[in-house]
């Protein structure tokens, strides 16, 4: 199977362990404890800790779908309330309670399964990929789970990077991919209170979208648009395909062994749809 194929396919199972630390309660109160409350408080400091006590303007280009104007009430705020380094460890200390909290007192399958992360994460090429770089930077802990949640966080970040990238490559904006995902999925409800958007920039990105011949007089999407949609999507997997070609294809298959029931654990926290885009459960 081609590695971007694989690429996918693994991702639809630690992208879900990742996501523990946006949706779990047991990581909201650890952010809590740290002096982070509220939930965006956590999230915005969660999510760039990696990057130091950076402000508003480089974590809305690297975060991409956030308004500036959201970004912009937690960040540099957040800094004054906990440090990096406490964003840090209560991001890791939350996301670990919470795997605990609904997996299977598996320690060997965890070890196993971080033992392969590792290695996909350990050949990841971070070059133009701020995310994935600032995470794989964070020093490696030692138990077998929060390897496992780091390992997965590592490779989301460094996805997410390269999916930024195909968006910009397809000259397609934070609030217009937004838009044409709700045009072709339906979501608006979620997605733009869930990143900050007015009526008036998504209306906006929405005409601008027309102007493109993506979006139809009725703001439906045309065959153009499911074209480009595609072909990010595409671009996105072949960019995240170089960590999976350090595996064998016999460990490839073992991960997916591996992670497939922890993902479908996880997912009893998980809402679906969500506007993360985490994709649910699969069928049994």
């Amino acid at each position: 199977m081609p590695t971007d194929a694989v690429a996918r396919d693994l991702w639809q199972l630690y992208e879900p362990l990742h996501a523990v630390t946006y949706f779990a309660p047991e990581a909201r109160t650890a952010f809590e404890s740290a002096g982070l409350r509220g939930f965006w408080r956590g999230y915005f400091a969660g999510r760039a800790a990696p990057l130091g006590a950076v402000p508003a303007a480089p974590v809305t280009a690297l975060f991409f779908s956030f308004a500036p104007a959201m970004v912009a009430q937690a960040l540099p705020d957040v800094w004054q309330r906990a440090s990096p380094e406490q964003a840090l460890a209560a991001r890791l200390e939350g996301a670990v309670a919470a795997l605990r909290a609904v997996l299977p007192p598996e320690p060997a399958r965890w070890a196993e399964a971080a033992n392969l992360l590792e290695i996909a994460a350990q050949a990841a090429v971070t070059d133009g990929r701020a995310l994935g770089a600032a995470n794989a930077a964070v020093p490696r802990p030692a138990d077998p789970l929060a390897r496992l949640w780091h390992a997965a966080t590592v490779l989301r970040e460094h996805r997410g990077d390269g999916h930024i990238a195909a968006l910009v490559h397809a000259e397609v904006n934070g609030c217009q991919a937004l838009v044409l995902r709700d045009a072709l999925y339906g979501g608006r409800d979620q997605l733009q209170p869930n990143r900050g958007w007015s009526d008036a920039e998504w209306d906006a990105a929405g005409r601008e979208l027309a102007e493109r011949g993506w979006l139809d007089a009725s703001g439906r999407p045309t065959a153009e648009a499911a074209d480009v949609h595609r072909a990010v999507e595409d671009h996105t997997d072949r960019l995240a395909g170089r960590p999976w070609s350090a595996l064998r294809a016999a460990d490839r298959v073992r991960l997916a062994e591996l992670l497939a029931p922890l993902a479908g654990a996880v997912a009893v926290v998980i809402p679906y749809p969500n506007p993360m885009g985490v994709p649910g459960p699969r069928p049994a």
